[in-house]
């Protein structure tokens, strides 16, 4: 599964650099499929074709946000969700809505990084 940002964030920052693969995002900040990654055009639902480069809209506008579909747990990365070990508030936690196995965050993790 991935890693979501509750409202209990105090908007540290703490958690944004520490994401290899850049989905985490500061509230009101657009999101970009390129940024850290090797992504030029992503197909999203629906199949239409996005340039990995064009700004998406933010997920929120209050604090800190994760895009899902680029969270992996840090899978291939490190041990852990690194987000989680320096949220000093217990913030970032398991996402309920994106429930994915290991073989699918390392699938995604390849697919972010080809």
């Amino acid at each position: 599964m991935a890693i979501m940002i509750t409202d209990e964030c105090i908007n540290c920052g703490a958690c944004e650099p520490e994401c290899p693969n850049t989905a985490i995002y500061e509230g009101g900040a657009a999101w970009r499929w390129s940024d850290g990654t090797t992504l030029k055009e992503v197909t999203v639902d629906g199949g239409q074709t996005v340039s990995g480069v064009a700004p998406q809209t933010p997920i929120s506008d209050e604090y800190y946000y994760i895009v899902s579909d680029k969270c992996t747990e840090c899978v291939g990365f490190h041990e852990e969700p690194q987000c989680a070990a320096v949220c000093p508030v217990d913030c970032c936690v398991d996402d309920p809505d994106y429930r994915e196995s290991q073989e699918k965050l390392t699938a995604k993790k390849e697919w972010l990084h080809s």
